[in-house]
């Protein structure tokens, strides 16, 4: 039997029922719709609160090094410590980034003059071996991901998770197709499939790829085994720009 021939024995079973037997299949519809969302909401109240838990634990701890890396940053060149730009989130909604930075100061106005050289073919990511905008403290920080870290505390306000699809900047979602938009159907995280998997190195379809594999199967499971993968793949430093 195929599966219109399925879905018409269906109907015609469920009109031959009486209206009491309809109104029941209705309800036991309606009972697993609900049942359905409530596993998803508590899914992502616990992935919210394992955020929020580790995220705090993050700073606390880390607090240290970040004041260290702070120091160090402000000593080379006597800029800002931290570098803030706007990326894109969950839905099209923009938010603010934090990191350390590792740029010299005017780094995005000398962009343009580089765009020319990106690796990545398709131009909507950018990435350039040894960027000449990166600062002598900056290059280190970039390759064990340490500039990465004020985004704790993204993830502590909510902007992001600690586990999702890397945020991108306006420029690059005005370039997204419809599918590439996919990418955006939940809260940006700090590491995700292709950051543990190659990083840049990694272009921008292969980028979409994973991260719609993410989240088509997205569990507290994966998001653990992809934050204890990320630790390797960070100190090997594969991939970092």
């Amino acid at each position: 039997m195929n599966e219109s021939q399925t879905s018409g024995a269906l109907c015609q079973h469920v009109f031959a029922l009486s209206p009491s037997g309809r109104r029941a299949l209705c309800l036991c519809a309606f009972c697993e719709c609900l049942a359905w969302q409530l596993v998803l909401a508590s899914d992502a109240a616990v992935k919210r609160a394992l955020d929020i838990l580790l995220s705090s634990l993050a700073l606390l701890f880390l607090s240290p090094c970040l004041l260290l890396i702070g120091a160090l940053i402000r000593l080379e060149d006597g800029g800002p410590v931290f570098f803030t730009q706007t990326r894109v989130g969950r839905f099209g909604r923009e938010f603010k980034i934090y990191k350390f930075r590792s740029m010299c100061l005017d780094a995005e106005q000398r962009l343009k003059d580089l765009l020319a050289r990106n690796q990545h073919a398709q131009g909507v990511t950018f990435k350039i071996k040894d960027d000449p905008r990166i600062t002598r403290v900056g290059r280190w920080l970039r390759k064990l991901s340490l500039d990465e870290l004020p985004q704790f505390f993204n993830v502590l306000i909510g902007d992001m998770s600690l586990v999702g699809p890397r945020p991108p900047v306006p420029r690059e979602v005005a370039m997204y197709s419809q599918a590439d938009r996919r990418r955006l159907a939940v809260k940006p995280g700090i590491t995700c499939l292709w950051q543990i998997g190659g990083r840049a190195e990694i272009d921008f379809s292969g980028q979409v790829r994973l991260d719609v594999e993410y989240i088509e199967s997205q569990n507290l499971a994966t998001d653990l085994v992809i934050m204890l993968k990320t630790v390797p793949a960070v100190v090997a430093g594969k991939g970092a720009c």
